[in-house]
């Protein structure tokens, strides 16, 4: 009798001893090895391939970086009108999440929402937006709030869709508990669907992200009035064939994009860590 008692004890000490799984050196290795290669190829292509009165189609890394961050002006220039940018992506990715989040709650909870508003939430995704930015430019003008709606609707369709998946892909035996329990529809919303649903939410974050960013550089780049931002620079250094400069506004770009794709990425580890002690 004292065996069996004693029983789920010892069964039950392995699993709070279990280690924490600790992230492999090939996470960190793996892309830095591959930054290497394409500097590497870089640097060949420039001094090897091109013609030296070319080079200054495609300068080599070193060029790159003592033009356009070493040099005090360029630098300030660039950095200036990348934050500019940054500003109108990140409201316009916070508009998007919230509007997106919430029309996607309404659709989960009714039929008729779902099939009157996805439709037209699929039309704005395929519309294109270079031929829109020059309407909006019209109607609301050429200034930060005309940007921030370009980024909204570049940005809205993931989190929706992502948003709806997850709010659908409840398991039916869940729902059901749910209802033995006789929970009303906000409780199994808030309780159930929306934790559910946040893997799922996350990776709609993830994309929107990046979509901000190139919505707010393509806003920047036909608007060509208000306060200069990366897009606007990006013209200006092709006209001028600054390309160490282009290049430079180019890479820090993409690195912010890279920089909120991260924090996304470390927010859905900490909501799957949540998962499982659950």
């Amino acid at each position: 009798m004292t065996a069996v008692l004693e029983a789920p004890a010892d069964t039950e000490a392995p699993q709070a001893k279990r280690p924490r799984r600790r992230p492999a050196p090939l996470r960190v290795l793996a892309p830095v090895a591959v930054f290497v290669l394409v500097i590497a190829a870089w640097a060949a292509s420039s001094h090897l391939l091109v013609p030296e009165a070319s080079r200054f189609l495609l300068p080599p890394p070193e060029a790159v970086v003592a033009e356009g961050l070493l040099d005090p002006v360029a630098r300030t220039e660039i950095l200036t009108a990348l934050w500019n940018t940054v500003q109108v992506a990140l409201c316009g990715l916070a508009i998007a999440i919230v509007l997106g989040v919430l029309v996607a709650v309404v659709m989960s909870q009714a039929r008729w929402a779902e099939f009157s508003l996805y439709p037209y939430a699929v039309v704005l995704q395929t519309i294109p937006i270079l031929a829109v930015v020059p309407l909006f430019g019209f109607w609301f003008g050429y200034e930060f709030g005309s940007r921030v709606i370009v980024c909204v609707m570049v940005s809205l369709f993931p989190v929706v869709t992502n948003t709806l998946f997850g709010l659908k892909s409840v398991a039916p035996a869940e729902h059901d508990l749910f209802t033995l329990h006789g929970a009303t529809r906000l409780q199994r919303l808030w309780k159930l669907q929306l934790p559910a649903a946040l893997p799922a939410m996350i990776s709609g974050f993830k994309i929107s992200g990046g979509q901000a960013i190139i919505g707010s550089i393509v806003a920047d780049f036909f608007f060509r009035q208000g306060v200069p931002g990366i897009g606007r620079m990006i013209d200006v250094y092709r006209q001028r064939l600054a390309t160490e400069e282009l290049l430079t506004a180019l890479l820090l770009s993409s690195l912010v994009g890279l920089c909120l794709f991260w924090a996304f990425d470390l927010l859905a580890g900490r909501v799957d860590r949540l998962h499982g002690k659950r």
